[in-house]
């Protein structure tokens, strides 16, 4: 099945704020930010400007190491989950060339790429969100929102201002841009 881009868009209201010319699956550092539906507030509360996990926190932060486990070309650097968001730096390593979609194929809009950074950020939405619907007996409800943010790091100084600011998220949480009360 052949669906043209812009009739994905039109249909389903829709466009991709991904970087047309780069490939995602290219051995990389990216920055990633996962909101919940609605921003609403799952994975726990700050005290005294540290991060408490919930259940829910704590089954995204399993969740999110075990996507390093899973896959031996990612390796996970810093990360935060915030009570209605995530944050994380992650490293591609390596392409598994056996499972990847070879370079001088056309790819699809919408087709899945093995090891590239949309198939790692869905397959850990989607653990996710099953095993906080099973926790909390709710088939079918939503925990994340349908996109992520991603960036490409583009150098060191770019990664250690993104460190620094996963660090510093629990401290400033009050004046995070995706704070709610």
């Amino acid at each position: 099945l052949s669906i043209s881009m812009t009739s994905y868009s039109q249909k389903h209201n829709r466009r991709s704020i991904r970087l047309k010319e780069f490939d995602y699956s290219t051995p990389w550092w990216y920055y990633i930010t996962i909101c919940t539906y609605n921003r609403k507030k799952l994975f726990g509360q700050i005290k005294n400007s540290k991060m408490i996990l919930s259940d829910l926190g704590i089954i995204v932060e399993e969740e999110w190491l075990h996507t390093a486990e899973l896959r031996s070309n990612v390796e996970i650097d810093y990360y935060v989950i915030m009570p209605n968001h995530f944050h994380s730096t992650l490293i591609i390593n390596s392409r598994d060339k056996a499972r990847l979609v070879p370079t001088n194929e056309k790819r699809e809009f919408g087709r899945t790429v093995a090891n590239s950074l949309s198939t790692i950020v869905g397959s850990f939405k989607s653990a996710v969100t099953k095993r906080i619907n099973e926790w909390r007996n709710s088939p079918g409800e939503p925990v994340w929102q349908k996109n992520y943010y991603e960036h490409i790091i583009r150098n060191e100084n770019d990664l250690n201002n993104i460190r620094k600011y996963i660090e510093m998220n629990p401290l400033k949480w009050e004046i995070d841009e995706y704070y709610t009360k």
